[in-house]
């Protein structure tokens, strides 16, 4: 449970994330620990495991991304390889019948937003932004109706947080926001 929200505004992507830990809806937990982490030149927010945020933000190592591949093929390729491969070193992967699992998180690279699903599929939105967790679909109303405050990407951001938190039970402050720069 928690809202991960990431912005593209000019050649900067705004990350943000709330605090929460939920175990069910019976227990929650103010974390410390951070939903984002920065990873070389990337932004990584997750949800889903605070056991796969930390594993991705401490262990993962990225592969060169040579400047002639282009950026969704390498993402989709040489990164997504690496992801597995550090999610299974630190026994987090799982598989059920042949098929592997992860989990959920975004991507801020190159000025670019990419949703990372459980199946290791790479998604992009038409959008300059994008949401992930319990939240996302109230974070997504508010990123799409504050466009009029284009200029204030971190406003926008912090008010897409403060709606998911009101509407949801698993989105809760403080909340914490990043900028990647390209």
């Amino acid at each position: 449970m928690t809202c991960i929200v990431a912005l593209r505004h000019k050649s900067t992507v705004y990350m943000g994330s709330d605090s929460a830990g939920v175990g069910g809806w019976y227990s929650r937990m103010k974390r410390v620990d951070p939903k984002i982490y920065r990873v070389g030149k990337m932004l990584i927010g997750f949800t889903n495991s605070f056991r796969m945020g930390q594993l991705l933000g401490y262990s993962l190592e990225l592969p060169k991304h040579h400047p002639d591949i282009p950026v969704e093929h390498w993402m989709a390729t040489e990164f997504i390889n690496a992801v597995r491969g550090c999610l299974k070193n630190g026994g987090f992967a799982e598989k059920e019948k042949e098929v592997e699992k992860g989990g959920i998180f975004l991507v801020a690279y190159k000025s670019r937003i990419f949703e990372i699903e459980s199946d290791y599929q790479v998604g992009e939105r038409e959008e300059p932004f994008n949401a992930v967790g319990c939240g996302q679909d109230l974070a997504l109303g508010a990123l799409f109706a504050s466009n009029k405050l284009a200029e204030r990407p971190r406003a926008r951001v912090e008010l897409a947080l403060k709606a998911a938190a009101a509407f949801s039970a698993g989105v809760y402050a403080p909340f914490r926001i990043v900028e990647q720069k390209a």
